[in-house]
């Protein structure tokens, strides 16, 4: 399992240096939840707030919040027992919220709101799937296109530098292709299987990177499914996947500010 960390955020306006009584939000859970045993951010224990049927796990703020992998380790270490017990709006690192009666307030306007989105995820689990490019088989690319055999051939009858480069260009342009392609094959294979599908940012060399929703009981048929597609397309898409996660990608768990 991978832990993110993002830049710290607010619930509100705010931050930990605001004031002393800032707290640390992990995630957001029904009423009811055990309290988490793990050690938190900084080494401080995790308490539960409750307010309309909601609770929100927080901690002190240390006074020094940076994404050492010790702290990202422990803020997913909390969400893995929350999120072990029941649906869970998990924050991303380094959420804070000013004051504790700010935090209820927003639980207790919010509630309903947040009450859906945890109904949504109910029951499902978060699994993050990875294309990179694979540099192709020259012979295997030359097979598939036509442009680029007859790009080859004349280079292989007349080289000279301005061949080779306009070569090595058409393959790379190919390679980049085929494994969009591939990785194109991968989402129409994987989407159905999910309850609902997030795309993630991608570049020149990962062209493939998406959130699935999973019902929990459908996660060994979305594993075989990832495997199937690893074993196909292995020669132009080198895949990878994450989870089970807490469903970041697929939840608003941040309340608006109180007495908007």
């Amino acid at each position: 399992m991978t832990v993110s960390a993002t830049a710290p955020t607010t619930l509100t306006a705010g931050t930990a240096a605001d004031a002393e009584a800032a707290l640390y939000v992990y995630g957001i859970a029904p009423a009811g939840v055990r309290t988490p045993g793990s050690p938190g951010v900084g080494g401080a224990p995790v308490r539960l707030l409750t307010e309309s049927g909601l609770c929100a796990a927080v901690s002190a703020t240390p006074a020094r919040l940076r994404p050492r992998r010790r702290d990202l380790m422990a803020h997913q270490a909390v969400l893995d027992e929350l999120a072990a017990q029941g649906p869970l709006l998990p924050m991303r690192f380094a959420v804070l919220s000013p004051r504790q009666d700010v935090l209820l307030s927003q639980l207790r306007s919010d509630a309903a709101h947040l009450t859906r989105q945890l109904d949504g995820v109910r029951g499902c689990v978060e699994f993050n799937v990875k294309g990179a490019v694979v540099p192709g088989s020259f012979a295997e690319l030359v097979r598939r296109d036509e442009k680029l055999r007859t790009l080859a051939l004349r280079t292989r009858r007349r080289p000279d530098y301005e061949a080779n480069v306009r070569l090595g260009e058409a393959v790379a342009r190919a390679v980049h292709r085929e494994a969009r392609r591939a990785a194109q094959e991968v989402l129409d294979r994987l989407t159905p299987l999910a309850v609902r599908t997030a795309g993630g940012p991608t570049g020149d060399e990962q062209v493939l990177s998406a959130s699935f929703l999973l019902r929990s009981a459908d996660e060994p048929r979305f594993r075989r499914a990832v495997d199937a597609c690893a074993r196909e397309r292995g020669d132009r898409l080198a895949l990878s996947v994450t989870g089970p996660l807490p469903c970041y990608s697929f939840v608003d768990p941040s309340p608006a500010p109180a007495g908007r």
